[in-house]
């Protein structure tokens, strides 16, 4: 082989392995479409940590529809025993994908903590991503500036698990199992 040719056969391999690379699905959209191919489904569950904590969530029923779905957006109401004043709202766009926490009053006005979540980080994969606090809820919650949100999808679609960490220590989860 002559030392001319090289080159060329190096070059269109790197753009071929490039194209392929560049073809591959983000986990953070193959995420998104999965939530999304779930719109309608309900998950109900409980808290499961922490276990002896009496905060608003202990002992309730906890319920997340997942509903109002479209090609760049994804809302899932979160019911904690009667209180229907949340909704998880996951967001895509360029490849990105945004987890806010929307929190309305009964009249349906937002309430003045709400809003906050952050952006996925590139940790995740296609049934779990990982959403690190942003700015807004940094200056909005000072002290969820280290937030660490985990929604994570079963492989079989039947389970959803949401979880919380602090200071990179575990504050809350939840998990819940599909309903018919």
């Amino acid at each position: 082989m002559r030392a001319g040719r090289v080159p060329v056969v190096i070059v269109g391999t790197v753009m071929v392995l490039s194209a392929c690379v560049r073809q591959s699905p983000d986990a953070r959209v193959v995420f998104f479409n999965a939530l999304r191919a779930s719109c309608g489904a309900r998950f109900e569950g409980e808290k499961t940590f922490p276990v002896d904590s009496t905060d608003a969530f202990h002992g309730k029923r906890l319920v997340a529809t997942i509903r109002e779905c479209n090609d760049s957006a994804v809302r899932v109401p979160f019911v904690v025993g009667e209180d229907s004043s949340r909704t998880w709202v996951f967001t895509t766009r360029d490849s990105t994908l945004e987890l806010k926490h929307d929190h309305r009053h009964p009249d349906g006005t937002p309430d003045s903590v709400s809003m906050y979540g952050g952006m996925a980080n590139l940790d995740g994969s296609p049934l779990e991503q990982h959403f690190e606090a942003d700015a807004f809820t940094a200056r909005l919650i000072p002290a969820a500036r280290t937030n660490v949100w985990t929604v994570s999808l079963s492989s079989d679609g039947r389970r959803l698990t949401y979880h919380l960490d602090r200071d990179a220590k575990p504050r809350f989860t939840a998990v819940l199992t599909r309903v018919p």
